[in-house]
């Protein structure tokens, strides 16, 4: 399995933006996880991008993938399915909810996550589409942006729905990246921001060797991994 996820970076390029890293990480059958690699991004990447990203990973030993994790990242899912024909490329759920609070009052957000919960909880792709149905009735009128995100996600949100329960839990987000990402963002955080991408991506880099101090491949377990 693929996951995929960004670190935001304040990087001094003239004057000081925020930068995407791009972080790729492989889990094994067994559940290991690795750190693939790591992109510096301008944060217009599209198909191009990461159809470079995934097929430098493919002629570097990346031989098949069953399912990709990633948020709704433009041209992205085209560029997996371009390198590897048969992956199945699944949204992340928590990336979908936070996205849909962009469109929403902050008034409103927990009973929009109520109303959203049976919709990815379902035991079907039939089911959900009859609970997004009332989600629409009760929020569409309201929040229209909310309904047309979900509708251009469906494609990539359903193919999780086809698993058991315990299987849902570890595909349908990128929390296995999601702890990683949390020591990419501490470091950052105690520098501030950084002269430039090749700096930012040192530190990155340096902290990722940190997971693994003896350097000889410590199994990195992906938590709920043994009973999927």
């Amino acid at each position: 399995m693929l996951f995929v996820d960004a670190v935001v970076v304040k990087v001094r390029d003239g004057q000081v933006r925020n930068t995407p890293f791009y972080v790729v990480m492989g889990v094994t059958v067994n559940g290991e996880r690795e750190i693939l690699g790591i992109w510096a991004g301008d944060g217009g990447e599209g198909a191009r991008f990461w159809l470079q990203v995934f097929s430098e990973l493919k002629n570097r030993g990346v031989e098949d993938v069953l399912i990709a994790v990633c948020d709704g990242l433009k041209g992205l899912p085209e560029a997996i399915t371009t390198t590897w024909e048969r992956t199945v490329v699944q949204q992340c759920i928590v990336h979908l909810i936070r996205n849909s609070f962009r469109y929403a009052g902050r008034q409103h957000r927990d009973g929009i996550v109520k109303a959203l919960k049976p919709v990815y909880t379902a035991p079907s792709e039939q089911a959900a589409k009859d609970r997004f149905a009332e989600f629409t009735a009760e929020w569409g009128q309201r929040y229209p942006a909310i309904v047309r995100l979900w509708e251009s996600s469906w494609a990539e949100f359903v193919p999780f729905l086809e698993y058991d329960v315990e299987i849902r839990r570890v595909i349908c987000t990128t929390n296995a990246i999601e702890s990683i990402n949390a020591r990419y963002r501490r470091a950052v955080r105690a520098r501030g921001h950084f002269p430039n991408e090749a700096a930012a991506l040192k530190c990155l880099y340096l902290v990722t060797r940190s997971l693994d101090p003896t350097g000889g491949g410590r199994a990195r377990w992906v938590m709920r991994w043994k009973p999927a």
